[in-house]
């Protein structure tokens, strides 16, 4: 365990850094279940990832040491249940604006928390809240970021990219580590001052087809729609043939573009 090893308030502050862990939020769950209590912002780190989880029990896979793979320990109390979506936005915010200080051109977020840089996916998010009542007692936000890989096997060719790819050079993790834990404390004491428009706006701003045509799937279907905004619980509000539709989560599906 470090200590104050980030130029931060809390994020960071309590860091652990693991060789090997099946998920880094799995093993961030155990340690927050124990008695003792865990210090918000509590980090864990690992060089290698062998089980991580995207939504929906999908499993991310990176290459060791290469990437970066970590997960936070919040305790966002103060936000109301029907506000949820907001840390996410406040999450994807900060990711995103981390990297796009190491970039050439401004890093997106594709709905509801992948992260895009030129119409392919650099990362994800995945936000696990525990509920007490109608408070949401903690949340283990877990990121994994494709930041030194050189190269992506079969599908994933195509459809994901990586800082080094886009750079053509090494970065150094720990600088983007500690630009991320930045941007996650600007956004999250945001959060927590309720600038829910603020945070709305910019989410908005770097939403990937944001008032723009682009084909969608669902159910087998294609479709061309248009982004139009998101609703406080998350929803995407979409026009499709002058008709506005709202999606839940993983009811459709982006499809890429070469």
């Amino acid at each position: 365990m470090q200590n104050n090893t980030f130029s931060t308030l809390f994020v960071g502050q309590n860091f652990i850094k693991l060789k090997e862990v099946d998920s880094t939020n799995n093993y961030l769950k155990i340690l927050a279940s124990n008695s003792e209590p865990l210090p918000e912002g509590t980090v864990i780190m690992a060089d290698n990832q062998f089980a991580g989880r995207g939504q929906q029990e999908s499993v991310w896979q990176t290459e060791s040491g290469k990437n970066i793979s970590t997960s936070i320990y919040l305790k966002p109390s103060f936000l109301p249940l029907n506000k949820q979506f907001y840390l996410n936005m406040a999450v994807s915010l900060a990711v995103a604006e981390a990297l796009s200080d190491f970039l050439p051109s401004p890093v997106k977020v594709k709905w509801p928390n992948d992260i895009y840089y030129n119409k392919k996916k650099l990362g994800g998010i995945l936000i696990e809240n525990t509920l007490t009542g109608s408070t949401i007692k903690s949340a283990i936000v877990g990121i994994g970021l494709n930041i030194n890989q050189e190269q992506f096997n079969g599908e994933l060719a195509n459809k994901a990219t990586s800082v080094f790819q886009i750079l053509h050079k090494q970065v150094k993790l720990e600088l983007v580590t500690e630009k991320i834990f930045v941007y996650m404390e600007k956004y999250y004491l945001n959060l927590k001052s309720e600038r829910y428009s603020f945070l709305q706006s910019n989410y908005l701003n770097r939403l990937l087809n944001f008032n723009s045509p682009a084909s969608y799937l669902q159910n087998g279907q294609v479709f061309e729609g248009i982004i139009k905004g998101i609703e406080d619980s998350g929803l995407l509000i979409m026009a499709i043939d002058k008709q506005t539709v709202k999606f839940n989560f993983k009811e459709i599906e982006y499809i890429h573009t070469k």
